[in-house]
């Protein structure tokens, strides 16, 4: 039996995956919904965490305190995994892109991005050692470092093809937006014509 929840700034129907909307550009957020394996293996982290909890109480109430310290840093230890693992990805404002992995987070400056775009190319699957032929939106910076922002095959957007290309897609309008246009080199002709 479906249940409609309604939220605050929810203007569409429950069954559209498209980005929330914002007004202001100076937050940091993901211009994505995060993808249902990333939900789902958070949330049996977070599942885990309450048995670890209810493990600690009963420690607790057993008597041994040592024991129930450590099960109780173990259950903090699953929910904090659980709720950095629902931060990964790339989040957007009107200061630039960041790339929030597991360990590391990457922020890059829009005046910094030479250009965004979308190659085809080997990607890791589920963010396994195992790589798969996929799609991934690349960052390349001016200096020529190149940065893989999202994957086709990463938690949020495996066998959601259509939702990876608006992802991208929004990130490239962003950088259309805030980036640094480049002006192109002028040709032979362009000059001449320019000094008469």
């Amino acid at each position: 039996m479906p249940l409609p929840f309604l939220t605050a700034d929810r203007a569409f129907d429950a069954t559209d995956d498209v980005a929330l909307p914002f007004d202001d550009h100076d937050q940091w957020r993901r211009p994505y919904r995060p993808g249902p394996w990333r939900v789902g293996a958070a949330a049996l982290a977070l599942l885990l965490a309450s048995f670890v909890l209810f493990a600690a109480v009963i420690i607790a109430a057993a008597g041994a305190m040592g024991g129930a310290a450590a099960t109780f840093t173990l259950a903090a230890l699953v929910i904090l995994a659980a709720l950095r693992m629902l931060r990964v990805g790339a989040w957007v404002s009107r200061h630039g892109v960041r790339r929030v992995g597991f360990f590391s987070t990457v922020t890059v400056a829009w005046a910094q991005v030479a250009h965004a775009r979308t190659a085809q190319q080997p990607v890791r699957w589920l963010g396994l050692p195992r790589t798969v032929q996929g799609q991934a939106l690349m960052l390349v910076r001016r200096s020529g470092e190149q940065i893989t922002l999202l994957t086709d095959h990463n938690a949020d957007f495996l066998s959601r093809v259509e939702a990876f290309d608006r992802a991208a897609d929004t990130v490239e309008a962003w950088n259309a937006e805030y980036g640094v246009v480049t002006p192109e080199p002028a040709t032979a002709g362009t000059a001449a014509a320019g000094a008469r």
